[in-house]
């Protein structure tokens, strides 16, 4: 009786040890266990790198916020990443694989320093060159007898009569002078000089004027002749119709030189100045380049296009160009001083700057803001910010998002680089 008394007892106290154990086992794993979630697997990345002491913890989406320890980011659901002095400041610096730039398809190229011609092409319309424009006016009361030239737009050349006409003024100012010619009453010709200088300023053609000299007899019409080659842009005499002083009877363009109104874009209004060459081709003559320049950029930039009209001269071989046609225009300006360069491709526009990829020694890779001049031939003139014979990246700049700070681009650039 005693004995199973005994047994009893001890298998009591048994129990009870072991269920001891249990407990302070449990307790021991449940405390290991929130050791080990208190412990972020950053941290313990952190603590395993060498024993280096982060400068602070950020989340690579929003690097601008910075945190003093570490733990999960409010933002995204992720841990914080570590921010160590030898990583760089943040000016973007970030250290990338071999293995990571070849995976990536990043290019390399230089800065050079080289002479680049500056131009661009932009499209134009021909229009007359107003330099060029002789108006025929009448200067006193008449009518138009005979009608040479009775179409607009007619080509004529130097000479060519255009129109016969009758004004009692000028018959009674030529009969005047005849009778001057042959008297004795003017011996010192003051009275005859003053007499011809009243008809040129009556408008009597010239040529008239020398034909009564010759003949000595006036002429009920006066033929009216055209001043230059051209074309008669405008034409308001009618046979039979009635002038009066002033008006405008024929109005002829030259067709030697012509202009082109070119629209250059804002952006490009820079790199266009005065006498600039320019080079035209037109649609209608394939193959035929027409020389100019520019000799005029007017003031006035059009609110819908934003494009400023540059006004050019065009030499007009064969006057083939014709008012209204469209012609394409190269714009070259070869500059005396070599500039720097680099291909257009490495430079990125972020909205509110322009900056270039700078590869750097034991690949490492920052960003430089650059200012930047004209562009052509695929190649982007640099006016600061990169120096002669650095190497910048060409591809690969896709991971910069133009909406994010360059930082944080690079930042989460290195977080999936391992």
């Amino acid at each position: 009786m005693n004995t199973s008394r005994n047994t009893l007892v001890g298998v009591l106290v048994g129990a009870l040890a072991l269920l001891g154990l249990g407990a302070t086992g449990g307790y021991w794993l449940a405390r290991r266990g929130d050791s080990m979630q208190s412990t972020p697997p950053a941290a313990a990345t952190s603590a395993a790198g060498q024993g280096r002491k982060p400068l602070y913890w950020y989340d690579p989406m929003a690097p601008n916020q910075h945190f003093g320890k570490p733990g999960k980011s409010p933002f995204m659901d992720m841990q914080l990443v570590p921010k160590y002095a030898e990583e760089g400041s943040d000016t973007g610096t970030v250290h990338v694989s071999p293995d990571m730039v070849q995976n990536l398809g990043m290019r390399l190229g230089r800065v050079e320093r080289t002479r680049l011609d500056s131009g661009f092409h932009v499209v134009g319309s021909v229009v007359f060159d107003e330099r060029l424009l002789e108006l025929v006016q009448a200067r006193v009361e008449g009518y138009v007898t005979a009608l040479h030239v009775k179409a607009p737009f007619e080509h004529v050349r130097r000479g060519q009569p255009l129109a016969d006409i009758l004004a009692p003024q000028w018959l009674e100012s030529e009969q005047h002078y005849i009778s001057l010619l042959d008297t004795n009453a003017d011996p010192s010709g003051v009275l005859r000089k003053a007499t011809r200088e009243r008809l040129a300023v009556l408008g009597v053609p010239d040529e008239t004027v020398r034909l009564l000299e010759v003949t000595r007899k006036p002429n009920a019409t006066t033929t009216v002749y055209a001043p230059i080659d051209g074309v008669v842009s405008e034409l308001s005499a009618r046979a039979g119709a009635a002038f009066m002083p002033g008006a405008s009877l024929f109005r002829i363009n030259g067709l030697k030189t012509v202009w082109v109104n070119a629209h250059i874009p804002e952006a490009q209004v820079s790199n266009a100045s005065p006498e600039m060459t320019v080079e035209a081709h037109a649609t209608a003559w394939p193959g035929t380049t027409f020389k100019g320049h520019v000799i005029a950029l007017l003031p006035d930039v059009d609110a819908q296009t934003r494009t400023l009209t540059a006004r050019v001269a065009i030499d007009n071989q064969g006057f083939r160009l014709s008012p209204g046609m469209y012609v394409t225009l190269d714009f070259t300006s070869s500059q005396t001083e070599p500039q720097l360069v680099v291909p257009s491709e490495a430079v990125i526009a972020t909205g509110e700057r322009k900056v270039v990829v700078v590869a750097r020694e034991h690949g490492a890779f920052d960003v430089a803001n650059v200012t930047t001049g004209g562009e052509r031939n695929g190649r982007t003139i640099i006016l600061s910010g990169l120096t002669e014979g650095e190497s910048i990246v060409l591809s690969g700049q896709f991971l910069i998002d133009s909406e994010a700070s360059l930082t944080a681009t690079v930042s989460r650039l290195q977080g999936t680089a391992p």
